[in-house]
């Protein structure tokens, strides 16, 4: 019966993480480029009562097991893009594809987001583009993007390649000769978040990739944020889950206490 008490407390911690992780995800439904997660789980070790065997075309077939309940295995993002919302802000960028945003971190390390929601501040020589906390944004060389003086940011304009360009007085299309620097990685599920929309990657991710250098580019869409792709009607229902989920292994604890105490109550 002790088995029963571990196997269902478990299922119950499991559970619990998973609603963590859900309400995770229903914070975010309205941030900017927000990749929803997933919880992962896996079974324990199993006792082995009875191992299956045949002889002679006599013996048991089959095994007679018992497991030892779930662990978290992994959470898992899923990067479906989300819905591209249009605001016609010339500094709002979404990304189209694969590719990350490269940022200058607040420590100096470029850190990697899918949040194209950017702002100006004052620099030296011109105005500097970074994200709403100040961080800079970089080029495709992985310097700070310095938009000069002289440029109105209404008539700013950026390729779907990510090439900056301005439309002067007379209407003459003047580049930049910068380019918003866009990368991927081999493995991206194993990007590590830091909050802030911040991505850092690790060993597992593999290095940074120019996005201009793999097969199917990405590409940018300006005036345009990427929604969060979470779907409220899906969480709730997997919440709804976890938490049947959640109290059917509290009563298997229930159950189990009590088939404990009738035991214990055998000889009164």
């Amino acid at each position: 019966m002790m088995r029963a008490l571990w196997t269902a407390g478990s299922g119950m911690k499991a559970q619990q993480f998973n609603v963590d992780v859900i309400s995770n995800n229903l914070a975010n439904v309205n941030t900017v480029g927000y990749k929803k997660e997933r919880a992962e789980f896996k079974d324990l070790l199993y006792e082995t009562i009875n191992r299956a065997s045949l002889l002679e075309g006599q013996g048991k077939p089959v095994n007679i097991q018992v497991g030892h309940g779930t662990s978290i295995a992994a959470t898992v993002k899923n990067y479906e893009i989300g819905n591209l919302e249009k605001t016609d802000n010339p500094l709002d960028f979404a990304i189209d594809g694969e590719g990350f945003f490269m940022i200058k971190g607040p420590t100096g390390e470029t850190v990697y987001t899918r949040d194209g929601s950017f702002k100006v501040s004052v620099a030296d020589g011109g105005k500097r583009l970074t994200t709403s906390d100040g961080y800079s944004v970089l080029d495709s060389n992985g310097n700070e993007i310095i938009i000069p003086d002289e440029v109105n940011l209404s008539r700013l304009s950026v390729s779907p390649e990510g090439d900056l360009s301005y439309i002067d007085n007379s209407g003459v299309v003047v580049p930049l000769d910068q380019k918003i620097g866009l990368v991927k990685f081999p493995n991206r599920y194993a990007l590590e978040g830091m909050g802030k929309n911040f991505f850092v990657p690790n060993s597992a991710t593999g290095a940074p990739v120019p996005d201009d250098q793999t097969g199917v580019k990405s590409t940018l869409s300006q005036g345009f944020l990427e929604s969060s792709n979470v779907q409220v009607v899906e969480e709730m229902v997997r919440l709804i889950v976890a938490q049947r989920a959640y109290e059917i292994n509290s009563k298997a604890i229930q159950s189990a206490d009590e088939m404990l105490g009738m035991a214990n109550n055998l000889r009164r």
